[in-house]
């Protein structure tokens, strides 16, 4: 009577550990994961109405205690690009008067960004506006190729 009962338990667990992991792999062949890209941004419209998709440089610049990294980003004219501005320690923005450019004042961990298209050439300063944080050398050159 004994082994009949653990017998019998193990067939159970057998069944259950069967019918679990087939429910399972079930549902895994159904799901597929999302696709994670970057896609470029459609901002025209081509004469048959589709839309065109414009391609965007994305420029990753870190900010802490009174520096910028890098401190020299060049770009070309007409180009869009997107600076994604990454907060590495205290609270800082990018900005870039000339160009319209600012982006939230943020703390450290925080990202954000802006996107522009640069129509001049030339060379421009971007700057951090928090308190004295530019006079102390939060700064750093754009250039307009």
């Amino acid at each position: 009577m004994k082994n009949n009962l653990i017998i019998s338990v193990i067939v159970l667990a057998l069944i259950g550990g069967a019918v679990y992991f087939s429910l399972n792999k079930s549902q895994t062949a159904t799901t597929t994961p999302e696709a994670t890209s970057v896609s470029p941004t459609s901002t025209e419209a081509s004469p048959t109405g589709e839309a065109m998709m414009e391609e965007v440089t994305e420029i990753v610049v870190e900010g802490k205690a009174f520096e910028f990294t890098p401190d020299t980003i060049t770009v070309k004219k007409g180009e869009k690009t997107r600076i994604v501005f990454k907060n590495t320690g205290g609270m800082h923005d990018f900005n870039v008067d000339e160009l319209g450019m600012k982006t939230k004042i943020i703390n450290t961990g925080e990202e954000d960004s802006v996107e522009f298209t640069a129509t001049e050439a030339g060379t421009y300063e971007f700057y951090c506006s928090v308190a004295n944080h530019r006079q102390m050398g939060m700064k750093g050159t754009l250039i307009v190729e």
